[in-house]
């Protein structure tokens, strides 16, 4: 982790309440694996943001954000060349080493702000020569987003909303029971996160990224702690990104 000014190049809205930020990092991102996050001070709020990596390069980092309080729509109103204090990278991202034994086609299943670090796991376990099916959750479809930038990449991407308004009607657990799949990886509410575990295998192997609401962002508060079989863990620290069979529900 360093603190860094990163420029503001571009800060769109891609569905409602959403927006991608894409920043750029002239000493470098220091990103090591997706699923890691930045932490953004915003001026006249004491907290920062903690916001999940989408995508990134050595000099440029994309986010994607929604607004659920004054902090977001702060920075939903950023213009392009602002410079803004970030914490960068945060967090222990997925393993996608070959010892994890990921096999040729894991899924991975985003629901709603979980969706961004998918995206950057899927580009890298595509790069391995896997064949990853992405399943996608909204609540409708105008809160769907980046259907096509994960088709592009390949992907078998499968889009579920709760109201039946774009692809399949129901929830991420309905599409699961109908998929084969060698590992499981997520991101996306602890609700969801709970039903997904109920509905997978249970020899299946898996990493779940929790998205908490965080002080610090980098471990000191103790503020977004979860219990586990090994004791408790701080989710911007040990976390956000937790084996599966160790998260005690």
């Amino acid at each position: 982790m360093k603190k860094s000014d990163f420029t503001i190049l571009s800060n769109k809205k891609i569905a409602d309440r959403t927006y991608e930020m894409k920043l750029s990092a002239p000493e470098g991102t220091g990103v090591t694996n997706a699923g890691q996050f930045i932490n953004i001070k915003i001026d006249g709020f004491f907290l920062r943001r903690p916001i999940s990596i989408c995508d990134w390069t050595d000099g440029e980092l994309t986010i994607i954000y929604k607004t659920v309080g004054n902090g977001t729509e702060a920075m939903s109103m950023m213009p392009a060349g602002r410079t803004l204090d970030v914490l960068c990278p945060l967090g222990n991202g997925y393993d996608i080493s070959e010892e994890r034994g990921i096999g040729d086609r894991p899924l991975l299943v985003g629901g709603g702000a979980g969706v961004p670090p998918m995206y950057g796991l899927c580009r890298l376990l595509i790069a391995q020569g896997k064949n990853p099916v992405v399943v996608l959750g909204f609540n409708t479809a105008a809160e769907s987003f980046y259907i096509k930038e994960f088709k592009r990449l390949g992907a078998e991407v499968i889009v579920s909303t709760v109201d039946g308004s774009l692809g399949v009607k129901g929830f991420v657990t309905d599409v699961m029971k109908t998929l084969d799949y060698s590992y499981l990886f997520s991101c996306g509410p602890l609700p969801m996160l709970r039903a997904i575990d109920d509905t997978a295998p249970a020899e299946t192997g898996g990493q779940f990224s929790f998205e908490e609401r965080m002080g610090c962002g980098f471990g000191a508060c103790m503020g977004c702690s979860c219990k586990t079989k090994y004791g408790n863990k701080r989710i911007c620290k040990e976390g956000p990104v937790l084996e599966r069979g160790e998260v005690i529900w």
